[in-house]
């Protein structure tokens, strides 16, 4: 089980799956939509994330069609992005979460649009485009 919180504690949520690695995008609407370089993803089936409190604190945005972008309406934390294209995946923002994770970044995607005042220093695989899981053609 996981736990985690938005910025200002209105919304917390748990999550009972194990977690996904670490999925780092460098697309822009990530880099705006989180004023960082980077997005720090973590894939969450729908079915295991509970939302505890701040049903209430919770609004969206639909940054391109069929992608919702959900958020705390209080303090801006955002909270998890979904896809119409992968139905049933929650991407919750892996920094949002309480406990110390077994799970680490795994591969960097859209790098071809990432910023150009960071620099990518790992040995991670980097896909210039989306990311396809080799189990996911």
């Amino acid at each position: 089980m996981h736990t985690g919180s938005c910025l200002c504690g209105g919304v917390r949520f748990a999550i009972d799956a194990a977690l996904e690695p670490i999925q780092v995008c460098h697309c822009s609407q990530c880099r705006k939509a989180q004023g960082t370089p980077f997005a720090t993803n973590t894939p969450v089936p729908a079915a295991a994330f509970h939302l505890v409190s701040g049903a209430d604190l919770l609004t969206s945005f639909e940054s391109s069609p069929g992608k919702e972008r959900v958020f705390c309406r209080t303090c801006g934390s955002p909270i998890y992005s979904r896809k119409d294209t992968v139905p049933g995946v929650l991407r919750v923002r892996a920094g949002l979460l309480n406990e110390p994770l077994s799970v680490a970044p795994a591969v960097h995607f859209y790098t071809g649009s990432k910023a150009n005042w960071w620099p990518i220093n790992d040995d991670l695989p980097q896909c210039e485009g989306a990311y396809v899981a080799p189990d996911n053609p």
